[in-house]
């Protein structure tokens, strides 16, 4: 009974040092688009603007980073 249940806690503790592979090697490559081209039809996207407009994206996007900005709050 208790060669078994070391047997078994050897077993779970090596089992729980798996880690599975993190390179970009196993990785399966899923086609990802640009930004600025995905999310038409998202909820969370910002009133007016269009999937695939770069200039659009850009300008938002430094217009969000300036406004989280603390160095510009507080000036």
């Amino acid at each position: 009974m208790m060669r078994a249940l070391l047997i078994s806690l050897a077993a779970l503790a090596l089992l729980g040092c798996s880690e599975k592979s993190q390179s970009q090697a196993d990785a399966r490559v899923s086609g990802d688009v640009a930004p600025h081209q995905g999310a038409a039809n998202d909820p969370y996207v910002i009133k007016g603007w269009t999937a695939g407009n770069k200039t659009e994206w850009d300008t938002q996007m430094r217009t969000r980073a300036q406004t989280q900005n603390e160095y510009v709050k507080t000036n």
